[in-house]
């Protein structure tokens, strides 16, 4: 019984980046999905019942008392006290019984225990931001990562969210309900599933020009694999890029820009584990090349060659280009001349040439953790309508571009 409701439960979407994905909040793996689908099962009884008897007592009223079959004066009463106590009562009871159950189920899912592994989560236009406040880097600063929450499975895990703009929607139905990020606001609560995977999520609260590509992925790994990832992350440290190698030209434009032309640098608002960027107005970048997405969801780089296939390397070129032009609504500057927004002015982006934009691109791409660090591998992509992905986030297809994300 619990599963057929569940099913009947199901908002099922379609993820429109890459392969298409199943978002659901009939998803059972999640207690917190199984406990409101346990919740459901009485209210949408009791809708069922009510239905079908005020359906009936309403045909058989109109049908008994139908103009034909009775032509005398009707009857002259005062009314029926019983029936008048009994539609008054009935209700009372089966809304204080309903109120019993959402308070039992709030009880079950509103506590957050102090063994619960406790995620920060920031949004803003367009973009998510998932700090991990109890591990500090090695390098300074707590863990944190762009718009892929890792997180562990069969435990419990609390995450607080706020916006630093306007309010936004947090919600992957896999893994639990809904919440908005409110500015100068905390809200914490308990999100969890027993399946190790790979889940979509979205911003539900209309936030501005690019809502519908305000996204993330969730990624659930077993135990073994969240440690492995977190011991990884905490000794992370930026790579030194070769003398006179485009990372190294990459990193000096990443941390200085370009003066002489006007383009801004990029550390100015991304902060990259183990250097001087440390920018908190944009997206952390420093696990950029093991992480699959790009412009908060809106590009996947699934294949095998991950950032280096031919498709994937074009998207960040772009991206990086003109993030305006691609992303309605993003407010990174550009790259190629052209005029953005700040703050509703408009203003004139600096110069970099396609050489130096590509190796902006080569330094974000070797930012990468150990391979064996890597929450991509191997972890399944949930719904997914792509064979190859059910087996592995590996075999996945570069998704192509879509007009209107933040790194």
């Amino acid at each position: 019984m619990t599963t057929a409701v569940a099913a009947g439960l199901g908002a099922t979407l379609l993820s429109s980046c890459g392969s298409q994905q199943l978002i659901t909040f009939g998803d059972m793996a999640s207690g917190y999905n199984r406990e409101v689908a346990f919740m459901s099962i009485f209210a949408i009884a009791l809708s069922v019942i009510i239905f079908v008897g005020v359906s009936y007592a309403l045909f058989f009223t109109v049908n008994k008392f139908r103009e034909d079959k009775n032509t005398a004066e009707p009857a002259q009463f005062h009314g029926n006290n019983r029936l008048e106590v009994i539609l008054v009562v009935v209700p009372v009871i089966i809304v204080m019984f309903l109120a019993l159950l959402t308070v039992r189920s709030m009880a079950i899912l509103n506590p957050v225990a102090e063994q619960s592994t406790k995620i920060d989560v920031l949004g803003r236009q367009f973009w998510w931001n998932f700090s991990y406040p109890e591990t500090t880097a090695n390098a300074g600063g707590n863990v944190t990562n762009g718009n892929e929450l890792i997180m562990p499975t069969k435990q419990d895990v609390a995450l607080t969210i706020t916006s630093g703009d306007v309010i936004h929607g947090f919600w992957a139905p896999n893994i639990g309900g809904q919440r908005a990020a409110m500015p100068a606001n905390l809200k914490t609560w308990n999100v969890d599933t027993d399946r190790a995977g790979i889940y979509q999520g979205n911003c539900s609260q209309l936030c501005g020009g690019s809502h519908a590509n305000m996204r993330y992925k969730v990624i659930a790994l077993d135990q073994e694999r969240y440690d492995t990832f977190l011991a990884a992350a905490k000794a992370y440290r930026a790579p030194e890029p070769a003398t006179r190698s485009p990372e190294a030209r990459g990193y000096n434009l990443f941390m200085k820009g370009k003066p002489s032309t006007g383009a801004l640098a990029c550390a100015a608002c991304h902060r990259v584990q183990g250097t001087t960027a440390a920018g908190a107005a944009g997206p952390d970048l420093s696990f950029f090349g093991t992480r699959r997405t790009l412009g908060a969801g809106m590009w996947e780089a699934m294949t095998p060659e991950h950032w280096e296939a031919p498709d994937a390397k074009a998207e960040l070129h772009a991206w990086i280009k003109h993030s305006p032009k691609v992303k309605p609504g993003s407010l990174m500057p550009t790259y190629d001349g052209s005029e953005y927004l700040v703050t509703g002015k408009k203003v004139k982006g600096g110069v970099l040439t396609d050489r130096e934009i590509d190796d902006v691109a080569a330094y974000l791409r070797s930012l990468k953790l150990p391979e064996e660090a890597d929450y991509w591998n191997e972890t399944p992509v949930y719904g997914s309508t792509d064979a190859a992905d059910n087996t592995s986030a590996q075999t996945a297809k570069t998704s192509s571009p879509t007009p209107g994300g933040n790194q």
